[in-house]
């Protein structure tokens, strides 16, 4: 079993704060917005980005060793929604979190 280390925890607090931005984003600013913030591409990537950000942190905090393989896949999700995010007004703090998030999961998947 993998021991939570103070990198694995921030780790695993930006999987969920990137999960609970990218649903709560989703669901609410999206879907009220409509237009482009609900393209299929956009909000299909939004939710599977808060998918895999919750199943990142649901790794870590198991304790296995596989966490690296789902950290690096959930890396390189929150990067290409942040940059999605970007692309749509009032979407800046889910970008930030998208990219908080790639940050520390690429670190822990090193």
């Amino acid at each position: 079993m993998t021991r939570i280390t103070p990198e694995m925890q921030r780790c695993i607090d930006a999987c969920l704060a990137c999960y609970q931005s990218c649903l709560g984003t989703g669901m609410g600013h999206c879907l009220e917005s409509g237009g482009r913030h609900v393209a299929p591409e956009h909000f299909r990537l939004m939710m599977a980005c808060a998918e895999i950000c919750r199943t990142s942190a649901h790794f870590m905090l198991t304790g296995t060793r596989h966490h690296r393989h789902v950290c690096r896949e959930c890396a390189e999700i929150c990067q290409e929604c942040a940059r999605s995010c970007n692309d749509l007004d009032g979407m800046e703090a889910c970008a930030a979190a998208c990219r908080h998030c790639a940050e520390r999961c690429l670190a822990m998947a090193a």
